[in-house]
């Protein structure tokens, strides 16, 4: 990883970033003003924000229309969660009503199974917010080893379960949608666009291993400090690491594109 400020951004003509929330944006647990005013610095400048997050369309809800973003895409790409003026929000879903329905009953009971084998396990405390995933709290209420935290994975992917780790929790969900499909799924439902087609004017902003597709695939991507936790254990590294963790690394990030990156207005594909 390079440290963040050998990255020449000029010439970039950013169109948007997508950064997920716990440890990236907020600061523990909560988001702090100055990662707060540099998601509105962002939007200032004419970058489309969208926040990507593990976290569930519950806990998310709130934030939709408090923070200046475009949407909020939640449960590891699954729902989408939009500002909506005359109804607060609107949700949007990757998967239809009926799959969603057969595979709660089948997660739930692969949640039973992983706090009846692993010992310490326990639900995530935003457990009740979730319609498409379940989580293990593994760093937030809860602490558990790594080889518990390697053994839920293993119960869930036994299971036919897409499990991933963030900074917080153990995520398991029936289905192929990620982070990457669900940021390629909101840009087309949002804009009409094509993701991959402009993939080297997006930025992605994590801190977890839960963020490797995203280090993938993003050209241009950064890890704020606090990923050296999970070093590692990243087949996927960032290509850029902050000097600060958490937020007031994402605030460095910001900085940096609101400084030397702003839109061309004259560009054929211009931001909306």
């Amino acid at each position: 990883m390079l440290k963040l400020p050998s990255w020449s951004t000029r010439g970039l003509r950013p169109i948007g970033v997508f950064t997920d929330i716990d440890d990236t944006l907020t600061t523990e647990g909560a988001i702090t003003p100055d990662a707060l005013q540099a998601l509105a610095d962002l939007k200032a400048a004419g970058l489309q924000v969208v926040p990507i997050t593990g976290r569930p369309v519950g806990w998310s809800e709130p934030f939709v229309n408090r923070w200046p973003v475009d949407a909020i895409v939640a449960e590891n790409g699954a729902v989408g969660l939009l500002p909506d003026p005359a109804h607060g929000l609107r949700k949007i879903y990757q998967q239809d009503t009926a799959t969603r329905e057969r595979n709660l009953a089948r997660m739930q009971a692969v949640g039973q199974r992983v706090l009846r084998e692993v010992p310490g396990a326990q639900l995530s405390q935003d457990h009740a917010g979730r319609e498409t995933d379940i989580a293990v709290d593994h760093s937030e209420f809860a602490h558990l080893p790594q080889s518990a935290i390697d053994a839920v994975v293993r119960i869930m992917r036994s299971e036919g379960m897409t499990a991933t780790v963030s900074s917080i929790h153990i995520n398991g969900w029936f289905g192929e949608h990620s982070k990457l499909s669900g940021a390629r799924w909101i840009v087309r439902e949002l804009w009409g666009r094509d993701l991959d087609a402009e993939i080297e004017r997006w930025v992605y902003v994590g801190d977890s291993t839960n963020d490797q597709v995203m280090f993938e695939r993003f050209p241009h991507s950064v890890g704020v400090a606090n990923i050296r936790r999970f070093e590692k254990e990243l087949k996927h590294l960032p290509k850029y690491i902050t000097q600060r963790e958490r937020g007031a690394g994402f605030v460095e990030v910001a900085s940096l594109l609101k400084s030397e990156c702003i839109p061309d207005p004259f560009a054929s594909d211009p931001p909306n």
